[in-house]
């Protein structure tokens, strides 16, 4: 083996920590154990260089393109990696060709695409017919969820294998071995407390990538100390929890305002709302402010709630969301949390009724059917002479004209004669819709049998 000399060391040193410690071998990859442990079944398809198409979904940092470049290194098929970042369909053209040329020559090769999720549908398009012949094996890595951002008929011939953020103790497992390896500061003479190991990898949440950045910046702004003289110093690196506290002042959380935890996020700000728990409610909403999310987007998904999950069970509550809204508009960032809290708190305790919803549901599924039922001639605008001859608004009877400010008069088509959308509740003040409304059938129902 050629020995490293001085200088190819230095510039071995001068990369990355993330970049020196990445694993060459399933044995030091960090966490996984669902896909790569013993037996299981991504770990035997490496092994025996069986792999086929598929897709690896996780968050950053958890080893994606590692396990990539651990299976170029166990095939025997020519490996080629390709950046959906910098290629486009030209790029791609040049591959496949290169593909064929090889399965000609009796030679597999497999594509890794980084962030697949980058390419668009026809870039996307470009490789079906080659994964569908079998010219390529596709292996292609995204953070964001594959049924959104992964064509259909290219997700349906790929494997789809999720990688999960990775544990407190994986990370902290890692941290251990990069002080220890020589690839890392194993050569160094590094104090630092199990504790402040620990932070670091509660701080990287699921992130090997933070995980050893955040380490090595650590270890770069230590104190250093020197013991003895000339030939016996020795120097030592101290890390205390002040420095540890100093490079993680903010936490870094897992957001994408476009991307699926986005959607993940506001799901469970909404579900906690309506299962009435405004604990739970408030700490999704100061996930989401804390990330960087628009208070404005939130607004608005708040006012939505107030009538699709409280409706008529309270209607104070649509009232209050609205002028939260406002206040978010008005103020913003950060003083328009404690509106968003207050309307948060207030509809997690609210009665709950989706009544509303529930007949704009059934309702829109009629409409879409019948879009061409005719409008009952009676209650048609008859503003022509042509249109009140051929019968518009003929037999419309007007409301105030009544004592009871209502009438029997038919206002669904024939077709929907009877048919009933709205099913009030008994939370909150909806059950004096529902009485008002059971008081307004049987009244109508009593006068068309007269």
């Amino acid at each position: 083996m050629k020995q490293m000399s001085i200088f190819d060391r230095q510039i071995d040193e001068a990369r990355p920590l993330a970049e020196r410690l990445r694993p060459a071998s399933l044995e030091e990859f960090a966490g996984q154990r669902h896909l790569i442990g013993e037996g299981k079944v991504l770990r035997r398809l490496i092994e025996s260089d069986r792999v086929s198409s598929m897709i690896f979904w996780g968050p950053p940092g958890v080893g994606k393109t590692t396990l990539a470049r651990i299976i170029a290194e166990k095939t025997k098929a020519e490996f080629i990696n390709f950046s959906a970042v910098t290629s486009g369909i030209k790029e791609i053209r040049e591959v496949m060709k290169q593909a064929d040329e090889n399965r000609f020559s009796g030679l597999r090769t497999i594509l890794f695409v980084d962030e697949i999720h980058r390419f668009n549908k026809a870039q996307q398009d470009a490789f079906l017919p080659f994964v569908e012949k079998g010219a390529i094996i596709l292996i292609g890595a995204t953070t964001e969820n594959p049924s959104f951002e992964i064509n259909s008929a290219l997700l349906s011939r790929c494997k789809v294998f999720v990688l999960q953020a990775l544990t407190e103790e994986d990370l902290t497992e890692l941290l251990m071995r990069a002080l220890k390896d020589q690839r890392g500061f194993g050569a160094q003479n590094i104090e630092i407390e199990e504790d402040s190991i620990r932070m670091i990898a509660a701080f990287a949440n699921g992130d090997a990538r933070t995980a050893l950045s955040t380490l090595e910046m650590v270890v770069l702004n230590g104190e250093i100390r020197v013991e003895g003289k000339g030939k016996d110093a020795k120097e030592s690196v101290t890390v205390t929890k002040e420095i540890i506290g100093q490079c993680i002042s903010k936490k870094s959380l897992l957001y994408d305002k476009n991307g699926e935890e986005h959607y993940n996020l506001i799901s469970a700000l909404h579900k906690s709302m309506r299962n009435s728990d405004p604990d739970a409610a408030v700490y999704w909403l100061a996930r989401m402010l804390e990330a960087g999310e628009d208070p404005l987007y939130i607004a608005r998904r708040v006012v939505r709630f107030a009538s699709e999950d409280v409706g008529l069970a309270d209607p104070r509550a649509v009232e209050l969301a609205v002028a939260c809204y406002q206040a978010c508009h008005f103020i913003g960032m950060p003083e328009c949390s404690v509106h968003l809290t207050e309307a948060v708190i207030y509809l997690s305790l609210a009665p709950k009724s989706n009544a509303c919803d529930v007949a704009w549901l059934e309702a829109s599924a009629d409409a879409r059917e019948m879009l061409a039922e005719p409008v009952p001639l009676q209650i048609r605008n008859a503003p022509t002479k042509l249109m009140r001859e051929l019968g518009y608004n003929k037999g419309y009877q007007y409301a105030h004209d009544y004592e009871e400010k209502m009438t029997a008069m038919q206002c669904l088509p024939d077709s929907l004669a009877g048919k009933e959308y709205y099913h009030p509740t008994e939370e909150g003040l909806e059950g004096r819709f529902k009485t008002r409304n059971e008081q307004i059938k049987a009244w109508k129902e009593g006068q068309r049998k007269k």
